[in-house]
């Protein structure tokens, strides 16, 4: 089978690397679409995938717009040219909508709910929707629900085993406490007229979090010059294995929340709207604690931060709660892989 995959963000890398190796290993022939948007071209070439580069990333709804514009242009002899059996993407318009001008079979992810336009856009030109068990809407007959989350698809112990090796690079060792700090850009079209935390929660936060171990900060964009000597350069591959050594994750990023989670760090997650899978990793798992509140999330979820500091045991706390998700969720690779593999192309 000819498969034709779309990657717009670095956790799309990720999330599809095991997939693809596995269906390739099966004999599939695959093609990769690429969108430059941060690490994701560093991560393709890491892992040594060959791709075709769709687009750069637009800048506010006017360049998001003419970003979408392009890529439906472009897809189009792209499409026709691999003549895939079968498309893949996380809910992609201008891929959906060339997918059903083509003629092609199409199937998306999602674990996103507010992503309103989009999933509004692709829904009716997708053939199946994949979501988590925890994905708050309800998408109709095109929806299969899963028991895992996005995450699963790399860090499941199947296909991660963490690396000491990160941490002596950063001068640091296994019993040392270290905090990770993550902002994002805040640049997709449903963060418009929203915000989090500001340039004094995150100040204060570092303050606190120096009495109690050492402090790290990764950025999707520019740091202010406050927070340089903070701020780390790790390869994106290796950013993982950081993980799940740290003391605590705290910023404004779910899919580095939730990466957290299923590798048995806590982690304080700032935003304005919730994501099913931080809810319910915080319900049920007590490893995520979501802040939503935009005038309150920065003092909340430092104080919240500060008494999670204050336990010795908090590692071990995190590792016993990750065993219980684990024997709850699927190998989420391994049930896309089947998924394809299984998919029924005749009506």
């Amino acid at each position: 089978m000819k498969i034709l995959i779309s990657v717009g963000h670095p956790a799309h890398v990720h999330f599809y690397k095991n997939i693809i190796w596995a269906l390739e290993k099966k004999g599939h022939e695959i093609k990769i679409i690429a969108r430059n948007k941060e690490f994701c071209i560093n991560l393709l070439e890491t892992y040594g995938f060959d791709y075709d580069l769709i687009s750069n990333t637009g800048s506010g709804l006017f360049g998001l717009g003419i970003e979408m514009i392009s890529r439906v242009l472009k897809f189009i002899p792209l499409i026709k040219n691999f003549n895939p059996d079968l498309i893949l993407s996380m809910m992609d318009p201008s891929l959906a909508i060339d997918a059903k001008i083509l003629g092609k079979k199409y199937i998306s992810l999602a674990d996103t709910e507010h992503a309103r336009f989009i999933i509004k856009s692709v829904l009716p030109l997708t053939d199946v929707v994949l979501t988590p068990s925890c994905f708050k809407k309800e998408l109709g007959i095109k929806q299969i629900r899963y028991a895992g989350y996005h995450e699963l698809a790399y860090l499941h112990p199947n296909y991660f085993t963490p690396n000491p090796e990160v941490l002596s690079k950063l001068g640091l060792a296994k019993s040392d406490p270290f905090i990770i700090l993550r902002f994002v850009s805040w640049g997709a079209s449903h963060d418009m007229g929203h915000k989090t935390l500001t340039l004094e929660d995150k100040l204060r936060a570092v303050h606190e979090f120096e009495k109690h171990g050492r402090v790290l900060i990764t950025s999707e964009g520019k740091l202010k010059k406050e927070f340089a000597k903070y701020q780390i350069t790790i390869s994106p591959e290796k950013i993982h294995h950081l993980l799940y050594y740290a003391t605590l994750l705290y910023g404004d990023s779910a899919t580095m929340a939730s990466e957290c989670a299923v590798l048995g760090t806590h982690a304080i997650f700032c935003d304005y709207i919730g994501r099913g899978y931080t809810d319910e990793e915080e319900e049920k798992y007590d490893l995520v604690y979501n802040f939503y509140d935009e005038g309150t999330m920065g003092n909340k979820s430092l104080v919240k931060a500060l008494e999670l500091l204050k336990k010795s045991n908090l590692k071990e706390e995190g590792r016993q709660k990750r065993e219980k998700l684990l024997k709850e969720k699927i190998d989420v690779t391994a049930f896309v892989v089947d998924f394809i593999d299984n998919f029924p192309f005749k009506k």
